[in-house]
């Protein structure tokens, strides 16, 4: 029994499934994986299910009837977590733009003292690869804007790759979470960022989507916008809510 769990949220990864899922056992570090797979219509669970003949006892996989977005799938494999008593949890994105070698650097930093571990892609200048530059400008712009509101002392607030202790998710009042898209990011870290834990950025290089089609929206940009102002209402004056 490894001490450490991958959750990978999915819909319509069939392209990168299999190939992120053996890079991850690959690893000299021994982690399980538990995909969190939204119905997909390409066969992503099916694929998922074949594997898992190949990787017992390590490869998990719950399937949710519709698309309902990151941060409900990433609560789901939270609880399935918790439950399983794994003490680092780890967020990673199924299409490689996190390179599964970076799992061990987060872990390594939550095992030297960090409560929550992010691999930030702007901690250390830009490191950011196939990136249009509009596309850069808006996730920069989005991490300045953030720390301003929030106050947080995180140069990549929006990131998705990211390991907790499973003490910080036992105290963040999972049910609680208001946010389902990239704007679940920024909550789960300033919930982090109230109740006091240790955050720490590790630096990575982020690697846009080779192969599948990003899941990125205008209302999801919206959501994060508009969404930072009120989480950071809601925790100066209704604290009870937060």
């Amino acid at each position: 029994m490894t001490d450490s769990l991958v959750i990978i949220p999915t819909f319509n990864e069939i392209e990168n499934i299999e190939a992120i899922i053996n890079a991850v056992f690959t690893l000299k570090k021994e982690f399980h994986i538990l995909i969190v797979d939204d119905n997909s219509p390409d066969g992503t669970s099916q694929k998922v299910t074949e594997l898992q003949a190949l990787f017992s006892g390590k490869l998990f996989l719950e399937v949710r009837k519709e698309k309902a977005g990151l941060g409900t799938a990433y609560i789901h494999g939270f609880k399935w977590a918790i439950a399983n008593k794994y003490d680092y949890i780890f967020e990673m994105d199924a299409d490689f733009s996190h390179s599964p070698n970076d799992l061990i650097n987060l872990y390594n930093a939550c095992i030297a003292g960090a409560d929550l571990a992010i691999g930030s892609r702007y901690v250390k200048g830009i490191n950011v690869v196939n990136w249009p530059l509009f596309r850069i400008l808006l996730s920069y712009g989005a991490s300045f804007y953030v720390k301003m509101i929030t106050g947080m002392r995180v140069d990549d607030p929006t990131a998705g790759f990211i390991c907790y202790k499973r003490k910080v998710l036992e105290n963040l009042s999972l049910d609680t979470v208001r946010f389902i898209g990239y704007a679940f990011q920024i909550e789960m870290k300033f919930r982090a960022h109230l109740k006091g834990f240790k955050i720490q950025e590790v630096p990575i290089v982020f690697t846009d989507r080779v192969r599948g089609k990003s899941k990125m929206s205008s209302s999801i940009i919206g959501e994060a916008v508009f969404g930072v102002i009120k989480m950071k209402y809601i925790s100066l004056f209704q604290k009870n809510k937060f």
